[in-house]
């Protein structure tokens, strides 16, 4: 590859549906590759493969679709480091960019205008020895700290964790559970027992289109 070019599964216009802009109409750009084998992982699609993109072609697609909110996601978007070049030109074109990353791959080159939206690996997932601990030291108000929640054990894992590393003082943390494996109302009765300081979230796109790439 060039070096203002990537791998990109797809790029698509949806709506978000996770974290603090859900429901809000969206470009999301997925490139692929991933370090990482979570079992849950309902996006192993963009393993591999791929088309080759420039930067320029990308963000001409990008300006062709019309939100001013996109979404950078994967695979792990920063296992390719000219991701950080094209976030850069997004946001200097005043796009409201945020990032999908599993927290593995070192944050600290990512544009502070950004929205880095880091997913903490639980143990069901079987990537929990990935966590990069140093990352949460480049977290700011404007980020986001995210469990994805499989059990019970890891809820409690989540939780440890999350006061350990203070992560609820540093940004906003939520808290989701695996569809298919943990009934949403049980992960909510959770949380208000423990009266834990996070957000409750359910993937919207899920439950209104399925596992439908492209959505």
């Amino acid at each position: 590859m060039s070096k203002d070019s990537l791998r990109i599964t797809e790029i698509f216009y949806s709506l978000q549906g996770e974290g603090k802009t859900v429901g809000l109409p969206t470009t999301f750009i997925r490139l692929t590759g991933c370090p990482l084998r979570c079992g849950y992982c309902d996006t192993e699609y963009a393993f591999h493969g791929g088309e080759t993109r420039s930067i320029d072609s990308i963000i001409e697609e990008v300006r062709s679709l019309g939100s001013r909110y996109i979404n950078v996601t994967g695979g792990e978007p920063l296992a390719q480091k000219r991701v950080l070049l094209l976030m850069q030109r997004l946001c200097e074109e005043g796009y409201n960019v945020s990032l999908e990353t599993s927290g593995a791959i070192d944050v600290s080159g990512v544009d502070e205008r950004v929205v880095k939206i880091l997913d903490v690996k639980t143990p069901a997932s079987g990537e929990v020895t990935k966590n990069l601990d140093k990352n949460y030291g480049y977290l700011s108000a404007q980020d986001q700290v995210k469990y994805v929640i499989c059990n019970e054990a890891d809820f409690h894992w989540s939780k440890e964790h999350m006061f350990e590393h203070k992560l609820h003082v540093k940004c906003e943390v939520l808290f989701s559970p695996v569809q298919g494996q943990l009934e949403p109302r049980q992960l909510a009765d959770w949380l208000l027992h423990e009266k834990l300081p996070v957000r409750f979230q359910i993937q919207l796109h899920k439950y209104l289109w399925g596992d439908v790439p492209g959505k």
